[in-house]
């Protein structure tokens, strides 16, 4: 079948276990077809109930799916469409592989960490003519929609925070004759929250296994080069990654930098106190990622057609931003050590708390602070006495 064939929307079903890699298999697909209708699922079993109930244009589907594997339901397709596009993504890529897959015809046969170009250039191929592209405006407000309403129905689907980082630069700048380097990427990316949360979350997914990963340099190290540098490249592709209004920009930029002056201070605190600095230097990072994800929100909801002000704004993230980034984080999966060192940023909670804890949530305090003011009162706030760190040490800490 070619685009020709197709129908003026197309119905894709996409069946992919593990839930990063299956929405970055939905991302690129609606870059290349925004209007496609999707069908996306976990399992085989699920997969061979809406293959029975349904028809679509094209399937993709992993062959390691739990239940029923790709490839059993690429043999079920082919006994009733010996045509119908089906591409098969595995983990395999040996010859005893392909030479099992390929009496069954599929499409393509793509192993993974996936070529982005080439799947990409495989769709475009199967689902559009020559030349042809297609936009999708952006859907309006619900007639009588309010933002609060708004804001609370986005709350538990919203796609995390902004972009802060070039991510196709910062690829290109890692990449070395030999491939990508991960501590070159890991440089180029550590002050982007939402790169961090989601390379994180990821490595903590369902396909991968082991001791929880906590970090961005651990998560790099766990995906290995091919599939983070997709996942990196898998949010450029995502809607309203790059705010368009100044006054959501100007808040953005705000909390961008709270969050890496968290970052740096947590980090020299612990380098001096000989604790996890990594771990300190990723909860600030991270620990505006509620605020920042509400307003990518707020931008969805201007260009709906809804108002904003510098008000609005204020109010929307003094209501929301914390229950944002509580659901952020619990959705995503983020270990749970991460996330209660994240809300130590906040506040301590009960009467014992970790070192790695009192570090950050001094360090939050100090960047919080302005710049016309001391580190005086800082230094005999409990947190700083129960570190026993003291005004010279906090001064250090401020001009490193």
């Amino acid at each position: 079948m070619t685009a020709v064939d197709l129908p003026a929307v197309p119905r894709v079903l996409i069946a992919e276990a593990d839930p990063w890699s299956r929405d970055l298999l939905k991302q690129v697909l609606l870059n290349v077809r925004c209007d496609a209708r999707l069908d996306v699922c976990a399992d085989g079993q699920e997969a061979a109930t809406l293959l029975r109930d349904k028809t679509y244009d094209l399937i993709l589907a992993d062959w390691e799916l739990p239940g029923i594997d790709g490839l059993s339901l690429l043999r079920s397709v082919r006994q009733k469409h010996r045509s119908l596009p089906f591409i098969l993504l595995s983990n395999r890529n040996d010859s005893a592989s392909v030479r099992e897959a390929l009496p069954l015809a599929p499409t393509a046969y793509l192993t993974k960490p996936l070529n982005m170009e080439g799947l990409t250039q495989r769709l475009q191929d199967l689902l559009l003519n020559e030349g042809e592209s297609v936009y999708c405006e952006i859907p309006p407000l619900a007639p009588g929609m309010a933002l609060p309403m708004f804001l609370e129905r986005r709350r538990d689907v919203c796609d995390g925070a902004p972009l802060r980082v070039d991510v196709k630069a910062a690829v290109q700048h890692s990449l070395a004759p030999d491939g990508l380097d991960l501590r070159q990427l890991e440089e180029q990316v550590k002050t982007d929250p939402q790169i961090t949360a989601v390379l994180i979350a990821a490595a903590n997914s369902a396909g991968h296994h082991g001791t929880p990963v906590q970090t961005l340099a651990a998560a790099l190290q766990k995906l290995a080069a091919g599939q983070s540098m997709n996942l990196i490249l898998g949010l450029a592709l995502k809607h309203n990654v790059v705010l368009g209004d100044p006054a959501l920009v100007a808040y953005a930029e705000r909390h961008w930098q709270l969050s890496q002056d968290t970052a740096d201070y947590g980090r020299r605190l612990a380098r001096m106190l000989e604790l996890d600095h990594e771990r300190c230097y990723c909860a600030g990072i991270l620990h505006r990622l509620g605020d920042l994800a509400l307003l990518r929100c707020l931008e969805d909801w201007r260009l709906g057609g809804g108002a904003l002000d510098d008000e609005v704004i204020g109010e929307s993230l003094f209501t929301f931003g914390a229950a944002y980034g509580s659901a952020l984080r619990t959705r995503w999966r983020l270990p749970l050590e991460l996330r209660q060192l994240i809300a130590a940023t906040y506040s301590l909670e009960g009467g014992v708390y970790s070192r790695d804890a009192l570090v950050v949530n001094l360090a939050a305090q100090m960047a919080r602070l302005t710049e016309h003011e001391g580190l005086e009162a800082l230094a005999k706030s409990k947190t700083a006495r129960l570190l026993k760190v003291g005004l010279s040490e906090l001064t250090r800490v401020r001009k490193a």
